[in-house]
């Protein structure tokens, strides 16, 4: 039994019959269907028959040899066939679950290969602020974050936007030095990759005007040399850190908010496999799923992605990393992969480009963006993890920063692991058929506004004209035969894959098909996690990882996918979730 918390999920009792069961448009379970087979011993009974069957639905099994079906039956947490209602009819016996869908669509649970659960859902944050207001707004919500929160050490916060502070007629430390002069804040822009701090905490991280960039990060400074209260990406990674080891209940936060929210909502939203795509392990992160898989709570399929710190030194990183790898084929845990950052992102000017930014905000080398880990480095870290068994989620946007990892990737790798690359945003149209070519995944995220075509030309005053069009190019890619998975990043995007869906279907010139966008959910995903073999598609001999829509996708309008519903979730043949 995976599911130990039973308030979570109503699950099916006395009659077998699901809430709901009496309404036309629900599927209903029956216990007394009997079969037309002849008739069996009990011990073949026993032996021989479906602990549970699904008859009566449109079932789309992503499986290219029979992409439907009408009935499904499983077996404890295996499927043993897939066809029709009336061939099903052989695998039920007597204590046979049996629920008619009653024409709606089951298809396999969604994979989400990329998303932060743990900083996502969790109430390690102790203030958020608005993503755009004016400066007293700001100086106000602060200092009362530190009225109601008089005993942090340190107050940490989240949720404005970069142009925000950047457009400031005031120093953003200061800002932030009126509202609270005496303790140390840190607010972590919505993207992650930048840190908005006041002096006291620059001065605890021991930053100064003289202090150099450290590798992959910046220090923001105003025209003086003074610091202007911004660190991007590795700068304030680094010192939010500091902050998160001032924070006494940090792994019970992370560990509550896994359990009673994240799981939780992810089940309804049909998603039964993830891969969380930045382990914090220096920040117990790992403890935390270890702790849950443990004690055996668990309602999907976890990968985790260690995250590779830039500033640590190599040969005591790859020793760690070797360490903590652990791929128990029987475990819904596997700690597998490694999540590296190439380059930063487009609106902080530190995505890695192959031509220079059309604006100088951070007086970079080349103007052209910066390295979290070179190409050099990676192939050095691919060479010594692939042996282990570790495939590399990459964080990669810029078209320099692509290349770059798509090189390190054909100079080192084997060929025998799944390395992807993730966000492509700026993808060089020269490297599009390098990814089938060298069998690296394309992960792309679509769930977000900000990824529509219509907020493209916002890019022009950075990247120009061309360079702004044909952002995350997914149709590009797959013409291209590339390896296509869809994600979230949640929370820079919402979770629910009928979003990103009904996203990936209408970015008109970038669009997919519905039935390449469910693959990209579903089949490529359990590739990227190395589980195709058990799940991703519905296949006897497959695990029972399934979910039941309320209407059918491929009869929807694009809006009408956007609001599917999940009236059902299962995990290894138990449900997880239900309507």
């Amino acid at each position: 039994m995976r599911v130990t918390n039973m308030s979570l999920i109503p699950l099916i009792v006395a009659g077998l019959c699901m809430s709901g069961c009496n309404s036309d448009s629900s599927p209903t379970a029956n216990n007394s269907v009997k079969s037309n087979t002849p008739e069996t011993t009990p011990s073949q009974t026993q032996q021989d028959k479906s602990t549970m069957v699904f008859v009566n639905g449109d079932i789309y099994t992503v499986n290219e040899d029979k992409p439907w079906a009408q009935a499904v039956a499983i077996k404890d947490n295996k499927i043993i066939f897939v066809g029709t209602t009336e061939q099903v009819q052989q695998h039920i016996g007597e204590n046979t679950q049996v629920i008619d869908l009653k024409g709606k669509m089951m298809m396999p649970g969604f994979h989400d290969v990329h998303m932060h659960p743990l900083e996502s859902g969790s109430d390690a944050t102790q203030f958020t602020i608005p993503e755009s207001e004016s400066t007293d707004t700001y100086i106000d919500l602060v200092a009362d974050a530190a009225f109601q929160n008089p005993n942090a050490q340190w107050l940490i916060g989240y949720g404005h936007s970069i142009g925000t502070l950047l457009e400031m007629q005031d120093s953003p430390i200061d800002v932030l030095d009126e509202a609270v002069p005496d303790r140390p804040v840190i607010i972590m822009e919505q993207t992650s990759h930048s840190m908005w701090l006041n002096n006291k905490a620059m001065e605890l991280a021991g930053i100064h005007r003289n202090s150099l960039d450290p590798i992959g990060g910046v220090i923001g400074k105003d025209e003086q040399g003074n610091l202007d209260g911004i660190l991007y990406d590795n700068a304030g990674n680094q010192v939010m850190e500091l902050a998160m080891r001032s924070l006494t209940n940090t792994q019970q936060n992370d560990y509550l908010g896994l359990i009673e929210y994240t799981m939780p909502a992810l089940n309804k939203a049909g998603i039964t496999s993830i891969s969380d795509a930045r382990t914090y392990w220096q920040r117990g992160h790992l403890e935390t799923w270890l702790k849950i898989a443990n004690e055996d709570k668990l309602t999907l399929r976890a990968h985790l992605g260690l995250w590779a710190y830039p500033q640590m030194n190599d040969a005591a990183q790859l020793s760690k990393l070797k360490s903590l790898y652990q791929a128990d084929p029987n475990s819904l845990l596997k700690v597998n992969q490694v999540k590296f950052y190439v380059d930063g992102i487009l609106v902080n000017t530190t995505a890695a480009m192959h031509e220079p930014y059309h604006q100088n905000w951070l007086e970079l080398d080349g103007n052209n963006g910066l390295n979290y880990f070179t190409q050099a480095r990676l192939e050095k870290y691919i060479k010594a993890l692939e042996p282990t068994g570790f495939d590399f989620n990459i964080h990669a946007i810029g078209d320099r920063g692509i290349h770059e990892a798509l090189n390190a990737i054909e100079n080192a790798s084997s060929g025998q692991s799944r390395h992807r690359l993730t966000h492509l945003e700026v993808v060089d149209p020269a490297d599009y058929a390098r990814f089938a070519k060298l069998g690296v995944i394309a992960d792309a995220q679509v769930a977000g506004d900000f990824t529509d075509p219509g907020h493209w030309p916002e890019n022009i005053p950075l990247l120009g004209v061309e360079r702004s069009q044909d952002l995350v190019p997914i149709k590009s890619l797959v013409e291209n035969n590339a390896t296509l998975t869809l994600s979230s990043d949640w929370n820079v995007s919402p979770f629910n894959p009928f979003i990103g869906i009904s996203n990936a279907i209408s970015r008109t010139p970038q669009a997919i098909t519905l039935a390449q966008a469910l693959e990209a959910y579903t089949l490529n995903s359990a590739y990227a996690m190395q589980q195709d073999h058990l799940v991703g598609s519905i296949e006897v001999g497959k695990l029972a990882d399934l979910v039941v829509l309320d209407n059918n996708l491929f009869e929807s309008t694009v809006k009408e996918i956007a609001n599917t519903q999940v009236t059902m979730t299962l995990l290894d043949g138990e449900i997880v979730y239900q309507r």
